[in-house]
This record gives structure tokens, sequence and C-alpha cells, in this order.
């Protein structure tokens, strides 16, 4: 069985709305299993050793990863010292609730933390422009409709996690989840 965690801070549920989807994605792979951890639980980072691999997850708050999540990286610099994490796999996700609100900063501050670690980063690979019949990029209901590709960009509306984010997006985090335990079982 392959281990992969998935760390993340969620505020107000959304962000694990979608951990929670991308964990359904990977446990569709027979001999894959995921744990979510938020980052509120997680009082040792060596914990994380025994992980193939490790999704990394935070909002975008401001245009950047929350303090929560900026803490539990801080945390990990012991991992760094002594390259803990090295050749393990790596992805990540945001949200926030504007369509743009500076996603990328995170994805960027989460995949040069994993680069920091020398991990191997995983690209979301889900593409917006073969959406099926009538959800075009943008739609509700479209598959990647915020067009992100160095991980998932998800986005919610001010209303409770079992509302929003929406379909579309929760999908997208479930064919991300199928595509990192591919890469998983690839790996080891």
């Amino acid at each position: 069985m392959k281990n992969v965690a998935i760390v993340y801070f969620s505020g107000y549920g959304h962000t694990k709305k979608i951990a929670e989807h991308i964990k359904i994605g990977i446990e569709q792979l027979p001999n894959v299993y995921a744990s979510l951890l938020s980052v509120d639980e997680i009082h040792d980072v060596d914990a994380l050793n025994d992980y193939e691999a490790i999704i990394f997850g935070a909002p975008t708050y401001m245009g950047s990863v929350p303090y929560q999540f900026k803490k539990f990286m801080d945390d990990a610099s012991k991992i760094w010292l002594k390259q803990g994490w090295k050749n393990k796999l790596a992805a990540g996700f945001t949200n926030s609730g504007a369509l743009s609100g500076d996603k990328f900063n995170v994805l960027m501050q989460l995949c040069t933390f994993a680069c920091q670690q020398g991990m191997l980063w995983l690209s979301l690979g889900v593409d917006n422009t073969s959406n099926q019949g009538e959800h075009t990029s943008g739609h509700l209901e479209a598959l990647n409709r915020m067009g992100g590709s160095l991980g998932l960009m998800t986005q919610s509306e001010n209303d409770i996690p079992e509302v929003t984010p929406p379909s579309g997006d929760k999908r997208t985090a479930e064919l991300f989840g199928q595509r990192i335990a591919e890469f998983v079982l690839r790996l080891n």
C-alpha cells in the first residue's frame, strides 16, 4: 500500500472540502491510500517522512498562504536539513473567494517550498480546453475552470462548504487526485 499525505489548512472548510475530493480521486486507484492532515494537527513534521507523496493545500489569503500554513513550512526546515523529503512526490492546491485572488502566488510558494525540500513537483495535468458538451472554460461545472497548470486552483463563494466550491472544481480535484495516485505508483 502506498500512502499519500494531504497536508492542508482550511479556515472556513472550503480548502478541506477540496482536500477531501483529492482524497476521493487518489483512492480510485488500488493500493494507494490518502490521509487528510490539517497543519493544526501536525505536531511533528517528521511524521510525514513515511509517506510516498505529500500534497500541500492552503487557501489564498491576501495573495499568500495563511500564517498557519507558513508556520508548518517553517517547522519543516528541520526536514530540509536532513533532506528527509528528497525525491518524494509533491503537488499543491489552493482555494479563494475571488476568481483570481492571486492563487498563482500561493501555488508558487507551495512549489518553491517543495523544491527546496528536493521534492518532485507534479503539475495539475487537467486540460480546460476539452470540457464536455456545453461546459466551457469558466463555467461552474467545467473542469479546471480557473485554467491553472502549476497546481489546482478552486474558488468558493461566500457560503458553506456543502454548497461551494462548485461541482466542476470538485471533479477537477478528483482528477488531480487520480493523477497523483498514478504517479505515486509509477515512482515507487
